[in-house]
């Protein structure tokens, strides 16, 4: 596993998403144009008010400039409160025919009295070393 240079951070509303990704070498097969990489994502509450994870939107694009966008329901098959001051985390992986991309997206979060928000996830380079340059 090759390990990412920094986490790339935002904070939307009072919740605060850092995301750490890395490549996975074991799993990629350059030759087959296979690159894998995980990602480990922070949810921090920083308000005054548990909020719950209701969904996800990502868009993951390769360095050909394809775009795939992906719609779910919570993330890793659950819809998380999160507790004023409290981290929710989770690891999860994505994969792309190119050796460089990027993702990036937004979470639909829920307020005890049902209100909705969306909070950034921010956008992240996945970059392997075979990358020819890096796609920011």
């Amino acid at each position: 596993m090759t390990i990412g240079t920094h986490a790339y951070e935002a904070t939307t509303h009072g919740v605060r998403v850092s995301v750490q990704p890395f490549y996975l070498e074991e799993e990629s097969d350059p030759e087959e144009g296979q690159f894998f990489w995980a990602y480990q994502v922070q949810i921090e509450n920083l308000g005054d008010e548990t909020v719950q994870l209701k969904s996800r939107y990502w868009r993951i694009t390769d360095s050909l400039g394809r775009t795939e966008e992906v719609h779910g329901d919570g993330v890793v098959g659950e819809q998380p409160m999160i507790d004023p001051g409290y981290v929710f985390e989770y690891t999860s992986g994505a994969p792309l025919t190119t050796a460089s991309g990027f993702m990036g997206g937004s979470y639909e979060m829920h307020k005890n009295d049902g209100s909705a928000f969306e909070v950034e996830i921010p956008s992240f380079s996945l970059d392997s070393p075979y990358s020819s340059h890096t796609v920011n």
